[in-house]
């Protein structure tokens, strides 16, 4: 309705002619469950408060450092020369090293979910309970549960079950499953995993196996006990001083290789997920990446054991393989999620695409709620998703030579509508769209050419 003017002048009036627009929703967000060193900041309570971060210094100043690995030297004489037997227990609890991982990757952004400190027993309750509470936050689209990997098969599985239920729930979230390594025998890699995982299979993706990463473990010299020859217990503190030698030779045990820390590959995969989605678009199959920040996987997996974890006939639960190879690194080996029977949803980059596609048009056509169900409002929506579907093609994001192959939308009377929808209160709108699908088999064709002179 135009505006009613009484006094003489000279009005602007400003009239949109241009439909609303649909940002792009967030991809790779994830959030990490665990136990930190502080559950509190500046007197804010953080223990099951979703916490977002952008870097480990964020990380140390609300929640603190890692917890401390324990420690043991002797020092044992050996022609004249005393030499440290260094062993090292490392804790449970990784969620330090793990962020560190996922940076290392080329993670950004990502929240912290708090389930208590280093001195709360780790129990299933804490991370289902704090998936209650991520109910509530909008923002997270991955989850990873490496924390709660140390648990067992018997524990862990569920819990996977459970955020796999809280994925599908939501739709806009996927989950990154760890498959345990002594999950395996001599014939069958990841049998209890797929025994134990159940239904809601195309919101989450499995990787095997554990990272040796070239992450040390923070070790305070206080921490570090040592039991001499004369059988006296001191500190590597202590000595630091007096036996300069054998201190030294105790720093240096302690920076050998074997005592790196040992990782699930959820958090180096959050970061490949986050990496590939900045630089190519989420529709691009998170694989073929070289992680960073990791010496090389703990199993080495072999080209025919990698044909039982990509495809199981049975129950179709793929399990993507991290493998080594020669002048290229480490790298993730695989892009199927779970449903690895289902043609649909058989790829990550495919869900994750329609998980972002979904939402972004979810949150943009919130502007249409209560407004008139007629023909202006169903094409200024219509427009509105038309030209954001059309960005993405012309990225790539789309199969098809044209745009009009790539994807439609219908919204109308007689199109998705009846009378009787409208009389409802419904707008129900139809869109259609060809994702691309990764190149998973390459195959190269020769043949003998026969001599034709």
């Amino acid at each position: 309705m135009a505006t009613s003017y009484s006094t003489p002048g000279v009005y602007v009036e400003e009239v949109s002619t241009l439909p609303p627009s649909i940002v792009q929703a967030s991809t790779a967000i994830p959030v990490f469950l665990g136990y930190t060193q502080l559950t509190a900041y500046n007197g804010r309570e953080l223990k099951n408060v979703p916490t977002r971060i952008s870097s480990m210094l964020e990380y140390k100043q609300y929640f603190g450092g890692p917890a401390p690995a324990k420690v043991t030297v002797e020092s044992k004489k050996t022609d004249e020369i005393t030499k440290p037997v260094v062993k090292l227990e490392p804790s449970a609890h990784k969620m330090y090293y793990a962020l560190e991982l996922f940076f290392r990757n080329g993670g950004s952004n990502c929240y912290v979910l708090s389930l208590g400190t280093y001195a709360t027993a780790k129990i299933a309750k804490d991370f289902t309970d704090g998936l209650v509470v991520l109910a509530k936050e909008e923002e997270p689209t991955l989850i990873v549960l490496s924390e709660a990997a140390s648990l067992g098969s018997a524990i862990y599985y569920p819990i996977c079950n459970e955020a796999l239920k809280h994925c599908t729930l939501f739709k806009n979230r996927f989950c990154i499953i760890d498959v345990l390594d002594n999950d395996r025998n001599a014939t069958i890699l990841g049998a209890t995993f797929r025994a134990a995982v159940a239904g809601n299979l195309k919101y989450g993706a499995a990787y095997y196996p554990a990272l040796k990463t070239s992450l040390s473990y923070i070790i305070e010299d206080a921490d570090v006990k040592i039991t001499q020859a004369d059988k006296t217990e001191k500190t590597l503190l202590s000595i630091k001083e007096s036996d300069t030698a054998f201190y030294n030779a105790v720093k240096l045990e302690l920076s050998n290789p074997q005592f790196n820390v040992e990782l699930p590959p959820s958090p180096a995969v959050a970061g490949v997920y986050a990496t590939v989605d900045a630089e190519r678009g989420v529709w691009k199959a998170p694989a073929n990446v070289s992680l960073n920040a990791v010496i090389g996987p703990v199993v080495k997996i072999t080209a025919a054991e990698q044909e039982g974890l990509n495809i199981d006939s049975t129950g179709g639960k793929s399990i993507n393989a991290i493998r080594s190879f020669t002048g290229r690194g480490t790298l993730v080996w695989g892009a199927r999620t779970l449903a690895g029977n289902d043609n649909e949803w058989r790829y990550v980059s495919v869900r994750r695409l329609f998980n972002m596609i979904e939402e972004s048009a979810a949150k943009a056509t919130f502007f249409a709620v209560f407004e008139p169900n007629d023909a202006t409002t169903w094409l200024k929506v219509k427009s509105m998703i038309e030209s954001f579907l059309y960005g993405l093609w012309q990225q790539g994001a789309l199969a098809g030579s044209t745009a009009k192959a790539s994807y439609f939308v219908k919204v109308g009377l007689g199109a998705t509508m009846t009378n009787q929808d409208i009389l409802e209160g419904k707008m129900i709108i139809e869109i259609g769209i060809a994702a691309v699908r990764p190149a998973e088999f390459i195959i190269l064709r020769f043949s003998h050419k026969l001599q034709e002179a």
